[in-house]
């Protein structure tokens, strides 16, 4: 099941246990925090513990990538850290959030969960945990709001054998980025030496809310040529897309070579590159 917290991720001045349960629509579906601690909250909890120790350190989401969706499909992003507390843990939670302000529903702009609690495992040094969740996203469903592209924030919780709630609203953060597309079309084909080529070209981005590719405008891409028989392209020129995302400029036709567009992304799109176009010079 997959855990919807738009409106759960908050700061730490409510208590963690509501954050292991998704929105009201989905509440029933998840045992509350008490059944999933079992044996463990069960005869050791200590009434002087009012509150966890647990640290969290060594956070890397994606593996230090940024995480780039499509309009289609699943994107598994593993997240994985380390839980440190010497009272030992029971379990933890993992939360991909965005927003400016964790402490109101309004300052949400996103939220995502992980299908299962994430798996930790004790390493020799006691009281040190390694741990891993999956984050499995679905953009056609899950990123229905172009606004969540961009800067996303992880959340940590954990729950010692006390049954004692620690959390942090912000161990680290990653970027999730709409995917781009970008071609390059260089004409005419075959040219003489030394006449002007025209490259043309589009770039787009995917677009959550319809599930398309849209241009994307105002952007700029370069121009790059790469000679036959090289493996190195130059760029000649930067050329910024119109308004339907759609590049053109014109150059002079020197030797055989390929053409290409590429496209340095932003902080909510992805970066990407055309294939070389090939043009014979005559």
């Amino acid at each position: 099941m997959r855990i919807r917290v738009a409106a759960a991720v908050v700061s730490g001045a409510v208590v963690l246990s509501a954050l292991a349960l998704p929105v009201a629509a989905q509440a029933a579906e998840r045992p509350d925090v008490s059944a999933r601690l079992g044996a463990f909250a069960s005869k050791t909890v200590r009434p002087d513990d009012s509150g966890g120790n647990t640290k969290f350190s060594d956070a890397v989401v994606n593996g230090g990538k940024d995480i780039v969706l499509g309009t289609t499909g699943k994107k598994s992003v593993t997240v994985t850290y380390t839980a440190t507390d010497q009272s030992g843990i029971a379990l933890t939670e993992a939360f991909l959030w965005q927003g400016t302000d964790s402490s109101t529903p309004e300052g949400i702009t996103g939220g995502l969960g992980t299908d299962d609690d994430p798996d930790c495992t004790e390493t020799a040094t006691q009281g040190v945990y390694h741990c891993t969740a999956v984050f499995n996203i679905h953009p056609a469903t899950d990123m229905k709001d172009n606004g969540v592209a961009g800067t996303w924030k992880l959340f940590l919780g954990a729950w010692d054998l006390y049954a004692n709630p620690s959390f942090n609203n912000e161990v680290t953060s990653a970027s999730i980025k709409k995917l781009s597309t970008l071609t390059a079309d260089a004409t005419p084909e075959p040219v003489k030496k030394g006449s002007t080529i025209t490259v043309t070209g589009k770039l787009a981005r995917a677009n959550w809310s319809t599930g398309t590719y849209a241009g994307y405008a105002s952007q700029p891409a370069k121009l790059q040529f790469r000679k036959k028989g090289s493996s190195t392209y130059t760029t000649l020129k930067t050329v910024r897309t119109n308004s339907t995302g759609v590049l053109k400029t014109t150059t002079k036709a020197t030797v055989d070579g390929y053409y290409r567009y590429v496209f340095a992304g932003t902080t909510t799109t992805a970066a990407s590159t055309a294939t070389g176009d090939f043009v014979d010079v005559r």
